[in-house]
Formats: structure tokens, sequence, C-alpha cells
């Protein structure tokens, strides 16, 4: 109705808006190749690709057994494959933490 628009706009200008959230910096690494990506990475958490090395050996010793026809070995190795996935896992997750932990410093 015309009076309440009357009321709002006898009250003022509405109040100034809060200035916008500053950007967090992110890190800048330059130009980073691959392989240094890789080493950088593989030094701040050395347990995810000792991880995923383990995982490729076993599969593949898994896979090894399988065509030889031992499918007790070959049933042990892939218990042991999800073991070692699942090792792979938390350290990821272990690295991640860390690192948030870092950056919240």
């Amino acid at each position: 109705s015309p009076s309440l628009l009357g009321a709002a706009m006898a009250a003022g200008p509405p109040p100034p808006l809060p200035p916008p959230l500053e950007p967090i910096p992110v890190p800048v690494f330059g130009e980073e190749g691959f392989g240094d990506k890789f080493l950088r990475k593989t030094r701040e958490n050395p347990l995810v690709p000792l991880g995923c090395l383990c995982t490729v050996g076993i599969l593949t010793y898994g896979l090894i057994s399988f065509k030889r026809g031992n499918t007790r070995h070959s049933q042990l190795m892939m218990r042991a494959r999800v073991l070692a996935q699942g090792f792979t896992f938390a350290a990821l997750l272990g690295g991640m933490v860390v690192t948030a932990m870092k950056s919240r410093k």
C-alpha cells in the first residue's frame, strides 16, 4: 500500500552494506611441473606413495597366483590388497588433516 512505502522512505536510506570478504590467499608454487609437484607431495606425505606401491605389488602378486591356479594364495593376496588400500586411504586422510592444521596456524 502507498502509506507503507511512504513510511519506509521517510525512515531514510537503507544502512550501508558490510565490506566484501577478503579472499584467502592461495599458496603459489610458481611454474611447478608434474615431477616437481610429485616430489614435493611425496616429501610432505611419504606414506601415500608407499601405500600405493604396496597395493600394486600385492595386487600383481595376487593376480599371478590366480593365473597359476593357486586360489588359496590368490585369495589371501586380495585380502592383503584391501588392507593395503585401507592403509593408503588412512595415510591420505591423515596427510589432509595435517595439511589443514598447518594452514590454520
